[in-house]
């Protein structure tokens, strides 16, 4: 009996709807007829306010559209929009309605009248070329940073960046196209769009007078733009500009001033502005002259920066550098600076969800407690949530994992004062051989802390040495996980040991 009282009363609703409808499209077309009628008997007559009553003039008032006499639809719902489109369909041969956008994404409807058949179809597609035009309008501006990206590869501007090696992977891989599988691959699409880089990293290792400069500082952005522009980066302590010193000008809205005056380093814009401060007072003490090269392509021919351009890290724990110009991996001579030690996969542990009071330093002085301090060659956080630890030998990964589930098991006295129960206190604490890493990485996944995509993924603390796949994800994945997850921070010299990585060893740690 509901189920059929139901049916009686959406019945019935139809019914009253359909009655609405009815007459609304009758006074609709009324009105048209009348507003078209008037037009033709008083073409010279003045239109606006011409409609009758307040509501009648609120919702139809004339105006001219594409120099036509034209009528604006206004408090109308969709519904009704649609109704009144069905009676200038079936009775109005000379009215034509037009929907337009008004640049604020908001919508117009107009009914307008023509002469003629010809004159409706030349009111289309002038409505319709405006339409594109402003589709057009929409798509350039949203494109956005695009612009900048081929207008430097149009014009072979010289490219400046600091150890950008990873970040040259990455113009490639949004601007360009996906990642070749070869470094040489990669350099010959490269150079095609972008033939002169300068990597001011490897300018002041190699120039002898800005490594004196320097006065063995390491040659970390920051580190350099502090030792070479002191009077811009100390410039709210008054340092004095030497006179050896390039000025440089820059102008910032008020939202960004705050920041711009503190320094703040990382901020995109200004390790941007670091990186050029840095170049150019490079440039002036090597002895070049900017008069003599104003523009990029004198920079490019000027001898002693000739032979710096297209030489990138690829490792910079190894010394490894590529040309991009031939494609040739190199090794640099350790001579000249400090040694560092060379990264080995096998030989690292993933550690995430620790408590954040504890700093890489505190983590690496638990480790070195157990396995002793020249067994822990360094820890480097990826984020706040997570870290890298590297041992000077394989067999002490699978130690560290083996002790890690033996205390969690434990909770006697002595496992209570192990050194490691502070790390592993949280019992949220999770660790993982670098496979690990690699599989959470390649995961189409994407969460801000490297603990959360670790959790989104399903690696657990109970999480050993976890076999290589058959299957291997693309290099296009590892960049882009590279990008949101494993920025790695702490000592910047040892963080970009494992960030810039040789290209087939980035290639693998994606499969």
């Amino acid at each position: 009996m509901l189920d059929a009282s139901s049916n009686v009363t959406n019945v019935r609703d139809k019914k009253r709807v359909g009655i609405a409808d009815v007459l609304f499209r009758e006074r609709m077309k009324n009105r048209l007829h009348e507003w078209r009628d008037r037009l033709l008997s008083e073409r010279n007559m003045e239109f606006q306010g011409q409609e009758g009553s307040n509501d009648h003039k609120r919702q139809f008032q004339t105006i001219f559209f594409k120099t036509r006499p034209a009528l604006t639809l206004s408090d109308f719902t969709s519904h009704q929009i649609k109704l009144i489109q069905l009676v200038i369909k079936k009775h109005f041969e000379d009215l034509c309605f037009v929907v337009v956008n008004d640049g604020n994404a908001d919508l117009q409807q107009f009914v307008v009248y023509v002469d003629s058949r010809d004159d409706k179809e030349l009111l289309m597609q002038e409505v319709n070329r405006d339409q594109n035009k402003a589709a057009e309008t929409k798509i350039q501006s949203a494109i956005g940073f695009r612009h900048v990206i081929d207008l430097l590869s149009s014009e072979k501007k010289l490219i400046v960046g600091h150890n950008c090696f990873l970040d040259m992977l990455h113009i490639h891989r949004k601007f360009i196209g996906s990642l070749p599988s070869t470094a040489e691959e990669f350099v010959s699409s490269f150079g095609k769009h972008f033939p002169y880089v300068m990597d001011t990293k490897i300018l002041l290792n190699d120039n002898y007078i800005l490594r004196r400069r320097m006065n063995k500082s390491n040659t970390s952005l920051s580190s350099a733009f502090g030792s070479l522009c002191p009077h811009i980066a100390f410039s709210s302590l008054r340092v004095n500009a030497l006179n050896d010193c390039v000025q440089v000008e820059v102008q910032v809205d008020d939202l960004r001033s705050s920041k711009w005056n503190s320094g703040d380093k990382h901020e995109a814009g200004y390790d941007a502005f670091m990186t050029g401060c840095v170049f150019a007072q490079a440039c002036n003490l090597m002895g070049i002259d900017f008069i003599d090269c104003s523009t990029s392509k004198n920079l490019v021919d000027n001898e002693i920066l000739q032979k710096h351009i297209n030489r990138l890290y690829l490792n910079w724990a190894s010394g490894d550098i590529i040309d991009l110009s031939t494609g040739n991996q190199v090794t640099e001579s350790f001579k000249t600076r400090k040694h560092r030690v060379r990264v080995s996969f096998e030989n690292i542990v993933l550690i995430w969800g620790f408590s954040t009071n504890l700093t890489a330093r505190k983590i690496k002085a638990c480790i070195s407690k157990v396995f002793g301090q020249a067994n822990v060659s360094s820890v480097n956080h990826l984020d706040e949530s997570a870290v890298f630890v590297q041992f000077t030998k394989p067999e002490m990964v699978s130690e560290f994992l083996n002790l890690k589930e033996k205390l969690e098991k434990r909770d006697d006295p002595i496992s209570v004062l192990h050194p490691l129960t502070e790390l592993f206190d949280a019992r949220a604490t999770h660790a993982a051989g670098y496979e690990a890493y690699k599989k959470i990485c390649s995961s189409p996944m994407s969460k801000l802390l490297f603990s959360d995509q670790a959790e989104a993924v399903g690696i657990n603390r109970k999480t050993m040495l976890i076999k290589s796949e058959a299957k291997r994800s693309k290099i296009d994945q590892a960049v882009d996980m590279l990008d949101e997850t494993t920025e790695i921070q702490g000592t910047e010299g040892e963080a970009n040991d494992l960030s810039s990585t040789n290209y087939q060893s980035l290639r693998s740690s994606s499969m």
